[in-house]
């Protein structure tokens, strides 16, 4: 699968999950280990865990095998790493605790998605 049919895919079912203030980062040419970083904002922590959940669920039905995730029930952040994409879901707090849009574009993020 394609990296933009993938990024579109993941885009899509956060959506539909009600994911928060969502913001895709590209980061190609900034690192070597993914092109698309994803940081949504959940409701709760098993809100945060769900939405990740229902991603994985949804590129495996379309062939893609996550490499991990990390985070659970109980997490402020749970991370979905798919390779080209990698998924950031934190609570509003932990979110503006650590500000990844900021150390990854140096101040603005690079696109906003609905």
């Amino acid at each position: 699968m394609q990296t933009e049919t993938l990024l579109a895919l993941v885009e899509g079912e956060l959506n539909e999950r009600k994911a928060m203030n969502m913001t895709v980062l590209d980061v190609r040419g900034k690192t070597s280990f993914t092109d698309y970083m994803i940081v949504v904002t959940g409701t709760s922590n098993r809100h945060l865990k769900a939405l990740c959940d229902y991603v994985e669920m949804k590129v495996k039905a379309n062939g893609i095998m996550p490499l991990g995730m990390e985070g659970d029930m109980t997490s402020d952040w749970v991370l979905l790493d798919l390779g080209d994409v990698i998924v950031h879901a934190m609570t509003q707090q932990t979110r503006e605790h650590y500000q990844l849009e900021r150390l990854w574009t140096g101040g603005d993020p690079i696109v906003d998605a609905v």
